[in-house]
């Protein structure tokens, strides 16, 4: 170790939300430690998915679903109300529902997390350090971890976190390229699509909540063309509403494990619902809470199952869309000018001008080429790690430091986030949380879920 490594109790390796989430944790609990974050990103709390600017790109759960304190299911639509009343965002008045109700934009949710970081830095005498670069390799032994930066630098902790988020699709190089990324527009990316003619053919691959924000963008940048949809099942995000609550069926019965078990019960207390006139949502929305209890204590086989036959529907229902987007995507269907057509992917194809694809459409054994002035990937998120082609993925995994995790979505953890190398070990002092225990969990993405991850984190780490 050279004398210019900074050393640190933990290093928190990504500092979107789920990092910003584990510090706040971390400087809630009694003692004074050192916290380094390593995030290349100019604010810390945003990551990925709170770094959009445009009010069209809102948060898919109102405030009353997106705390990021699991002590308080309230402290966003608190945090709203002080917000609001004080002047910021008065476009929320256009909504005209109660504060819990609303659905903010994303950028405006990445400056609650700043804020709830903050304030938790303020009464502790914790330091918390944002180190502005990228983590590019790893190394652990038995009393630290030692993490290179792409600067040359290096940090030494004695225990270090992986809270790298997610991997969007469109925005992540991948080790077997296609092409696809450099030939496409950013979703989120509105002066680039303002540049477009805004008569053009535009092509989206995927049709899911990525795909909404992607329409929200080219709506945004007076794009007033036909937009083509292509995704395997042709299957688009459900809108979210606020249906009343139901009983939790599933606490009672255990005995409901396989896909085919559960698909058939809750397609029944679905049906149920509509029949006294309730939301479908409703019943299904008592699921969620179980979903980790039921992944981890899936067979091998049974999660297979689910995630060849039953995920597409799941995400379509559960994974829905914010009101105002999905307004518009069912005006645009409406009007003619967006079609979502059940289609895969099969590559790019050599044009002279704009961008055309082969898509082999659903039931049919041909190829078909399509043409259109510019294309989005909107594929959703890559949890694959083998597939990431970003240098520290790849060194943790050639060092054999993790493993890929269930079904290779994501890593290999315990149940406290501890890391299993490529051998099966526990690590000491590796662990995870959020996005990378996506095969873990299944549902490792949600706000509330990576918020409590993050308290549990951080009574462990204390701890050691």
């Amino acid at each position: 170790m050279s004398e210019s490594t900074r050393v640190a109790d933990v290093l928190i390796i990504g500092g979107g939300l789920s990092g910003t989430m584990l510090a706040v944790q971390l400087l809630r609990l009694p003692g004074t430690r050192r916290i380094l974050i390593v995030e290349p990103r100019a604010e810390l709390g945003r990551g990925e998915a709170y770094s959009a600017v445009e009010l069209g790109h809102t948060l898919n759960g109102n405030a009353a679903r997106m705390s990021v304190d699991p002590d308080n299911a309230d402290d966003l639509t608190q945090w709203l109300t002080d917000y609001i009343s004080a002047g910021g965002w008065p476009e929320s008045y256009q909504q005209h529902v109660p504060i819990s109700e609303l659905f903010p934009p994303r950028g405006l949710f990445g400056l609650y997390a700043q804020q709830r970081l903050a304030q938790a830095k303020a009464v502790s005498t914790s330091i918390v350090e944002h180190i502005r670069a990228e983590g590019v390799d790893l190394q652990v032994d038995p009393t630290s971890a030692l993490l290179t930066l792409d600067t040359g630098e290096q940090l030494r902790g004695a225990c270090a976190v992986l809270a790298t988020g997610m991997f969007a699709a469109a925005r992540t190089p991948q080790t077997e390229s296609t092409g696809l990324n450099a030939a496409a527009l950013d979703p989120w990316d509105v002066p680039a699509m303002t540049r477009l003619d805004p008569q053009s053919t535009v092509l989206i691959i995927g049709s899911g909540l990525t795909m909404v924000d992607a329409v929200v963008s080219l709506e945004q940048a007076g794009h007033r063309g036909p937009i083509e949809v292509f995704s395997r099942h042709g299957l688009l995000p459900h809108v979210r509403r606020q249906p009343p609550s139901w009983d939790d069926f599933l606490a009672a019965d255990h005995s409901l494990s396989s896909p085919r078990q559960l698909l058939r019960e809750v397609r029944r207390q679905c049906q149920l619902a509509l029949r006294q006139g309730i939301d479908w949502q409703a019943p299904l929305d008592t699921v969620r809470v179980h979903i980790a209890r039921l992944w981890s204590q899936a067979s091998e086989a049974h999660k297979r199952q689910f995630v060849r036959h039953v995920r597409p529907w799941w995400e379509s229902h559960h994974h829905r869309s914010p009101p105002l987007s999905a307004q518009l995507v069912a005006r645009l269907q409406e009007q003619g000018r967006l079609r979502i057509q059940a289609a895969s992917f099969k590559g790019l194809v050599p044009s002279q001008e704009g961008v055309a694809i082969a898509v082999r459409y659903r039931g049919e054994d041909v190829i078909t080429q399509v043409l259109g002035a510019a294309l989005i990937n909107s594929s959703g998120i890559e949890y694959d790690w083998r597939r990431v082609a970003r240098p520290l993925p790849q060194q943790l995994l050639k060092r054999g430091l993790v493993q890929p995790g269930p079904l290779a979505l994501g890593i290999a953890a315990d149940a406290t986030g501890a890391v299993l190398d490529a051998r099966g070990q526990v690590s000491q002092r590796l662990f995870a949380m959020g996005p990378p225990l996506r095969g873990m969990w299944w549902e490792s993405t949600a706000v509330t879920d990576v918020a409590l991850q993050a308290k549990t984190l951080a009574a462990r780490l204390v701890q050691r």
